[in-house]
């Protein structure tokens, strides 16, 4: 596992409030709306987004009548968040307020690769997961072809989204992680771009002829060399 830190640990909370007094970290609602798809959610479910950002998949998640719950690290994104009415907490996803098996579908988007330690956010999902519950993470890969192979070709770099703490690893380093610590990977599917389903979205492809290209590639693209992967599991 490669790792990229920043900050001293203790330091991650004041990061997080920095970063988002900068900018807002979200993904796009095409995108968004793939992930509510790998779930198929059922009305009436309970949910809970670790590292919500500013909720909007908590609010998408509302919107199919799921009882929708979202937790994140920064007071300032659960606070300048629209979907506050939907049940936003300012926690560690390290140690949730929530019992045992409580949710039926659960999230890590692309955050648990952030954590001071991955391995007690993975036992905190699988504690939270009830047994027939899904949970829904994605994890970026050390060697996705677009991301950071050609990134370190060109700069003789690991590439950095500038957060805190980063890490990269493989996709069975990834699973291996997730089964040892409560969960039992089902299914894996690789994500290097969204298909638009928005207007806005899809101008926004429109803007980036790479990003276009990477899209249209995408369906080829060998599991192991992609992005990031998306681990469905249930608890072990």
């Amino acid at each position: 596992m490669l790792e990229i830190h920043h900050i001293e640990d203790e330091q991650l909370k004041d990061a997080y409030e920095n970063l988002y007094h900068e900018r807002p970290i979200r993904h796009t609602d095409s995108f968004y709306h793939w992930i509510l798809k790998l779930l198929k959610p059922q009305k009436g479910r309970l949910f809970l987004d670790i590292a919500c950002g500013q909720g909007r998949l908590v609010e998408l998640m509302a919107a199919y009548g799921v009882h929708a719950y979202g937790s994140d690290i920064s007071f300032r994104a659960v606070h300048a968040s629209p979907a506050g009415e939907h049940g936003l907490l300012v926690c560690n996803g390290q140690d949730l307020p929530f019992p045992e098996t409580t949710f039926d579908y659960i999230t890590n988007i692309g955050s648990l690769e952030h954590y001071v330690d991955p391995v007690v956010g993975a036992r905190e999902m699988a504690r939270m997961l009830k047994p027939n519950g899904l949970a829904c993470v994605l994890l970026p890969n050390t060697f996705g072809i677009f991301s950071t192979v050609l990134y370190a070709l060109h700069s003789g770099r690991l590439s950095d989204d500038g957060q805190p703490i980063q890490r990269y690893a493989t996709r069975y380093q990834w699973q291996d992680l997730l089964e040892s610590n409560g969960l039992k990977v089902i299914k894996t599917v690789k994500y290097e771009c969204e298909r638009p389903v928005t207007l806005r979205d899809w101008g926004g492809y429109l803007k980036r002829p790479k990003a276009l290209i990477r899209l249209f590639l995408t369906p080829v693209l060998p599991l192991n060399l992609a992005n990031s992967f998306v681990f469905i599991c249930r608890r072990n």
